[in-house]
């Protein structure tokens, strides 16, 4: 195994041992274990899940990253209904292997996802953008659905598992899309080992062999990788968004600000570009309308989460990459050509 974080020790050997003998600290398992966990929960050969990727993370993509051995991810996102449903179908119909769906909590219409994924027998739903209400955890998991949830902190983390999370999520700041506030190193070391009842995922800045090894080498049971499968040759992003990665470094990912805490803003990693100035002004004018009254403030936040979708399709979808939304982690200045989903999977199991 290579790649261990700083900071992080093998025990010294006790006198007399066998040089060539590998010792574990006594609070870790082996490398095996954890990763094994992680495998079994999801039933795949790799503990890689697809960051689920609004416009991006739909049958194409998804169907790649199970066929080569990974977890692909729906991205629920906005969908209705009967457009997700359509999605987990012809998925199905482009793999045998098992993938998962992701749904937004602040969705409208999240009881009757719910109760469609349920009804399509989807082995895995990933619950995003808010913390899960025990009604949703509790239906999916009655319906036979294992739950995994982000969790920020230990302590939400904790509740979550007593809610029945079957997994968590860690993922840190230099993730790409909308994010918390602090680094993947950071919450590996608050969370990953004081969470043993269930696997624990790692995910923000991760794109190498490398750093999967080091964050399996320390307890995780897999990564979530998003930003490295946007160059995946099965990726239906436009090639000027692919390109955007590919010549970006990792210092241009930025996040975006919150102006006012009368509208509270989830920070959103993205590409600087002039769609960055568009967002700016749209806050501004949300807060002024949820300021005078004539907007609620949750109105005024889906608001703004339409805004991103709608941004985020311009710049994936349409190809403009000066006005859209370029979503990217910092690891988007690891990218750097065009792959097959198999190769990226079997590069970043290379040095397990």
């Amino acid at each position: 195994m290579t790649g261990l974080l700083p900071g992080f020790f093998l025990p010294r050997l006790p006198l007399g041992a066998p040089t060539n003998q590998r010792v574990l600290p006594m609070n870790r398992q082996p490398v095996s274990e954890s990763w094994s966990k992680g495998c079994a929960l999801l039933g795949v050969r790799h503990a890689i899940l697809g960051g689920a990727m609004s416009w991006l993370s739909e049958r194409n993509l998804v169907a790649a990253i199970s066929n080569a051995g990974g977890f692909g991810v729906l991205a629920g996102g906005g969908m209705p209904v009967d457009l997700l449903r359509q999605e987990i179908h012809a998925t199905r119909a482009a793999t045998r292997q098992p993938f998962g769906v992701n749904l937004i909590t602040m969705h409208p219409d999240l009881p009757e996802l719910v109760r469609m994924v349920v009804e399509e027998q989807v082995g895995h739903c990933i619950l995003a953008g808010g913390v899960p209400e025990q009604e949703t955890v509790t239906a999916l998991k009655d319906g036979g659905v294992k739950v995994i949830v982000f969790a920020p902190s230990l302590a939400l983390g904790q509740r979550l598992i007593r809610r029945g999370a079957d997994a968590l999520i860690i993922e840190g700041h230099e993730a790409g899309g909308h994010v918390g506030p602090v680094s993947t190193g950071v919450l590996v070391q608050e969370i990953l080992h004081h969470v043993e009842s269930v696997p624990v995922f790692v995910a923000g800045g991760i794109a190498n062999g490398a750093m999967v090894a080091a964050m399996v080498a320390m307890g995780a049971a897999g990564c979530q990788v998003g930003t490295r499968f946007v160059c995946a040759t099965e990726c239906i992003a436009h090639a000027n968004f692919k390109q955007a990665f590919i010549r970006a470094q990792s210092r241009d990912a930025v996040v975006t600000a919150q102006f006012d805490p009368i509208l509270p803003v989830i920070p959103v990693r993205a590409l600087s570009n002039k769609g960055t100035a568009l967002f700016n002004q749209k806050q501004w004018q949300l807060i002024e309308e949820v300021r005078s009254g004539r907007q609620e403030r949750k109105e005024a936040q889906l608001e703004l989460e339409r805004f991103w979708v709608g941004a985020l399709r311009r710049a994936a979808i349409e190809g403009d990459v000066e006005y859209g939304s370029v979503m990217a982690g910092q690891s988007v200045g690891l990218v750097k050509s065009i792959q097959p989903a198999q190769e990226i999977i079997d590069e970043l199991v290379s040095q397990l």
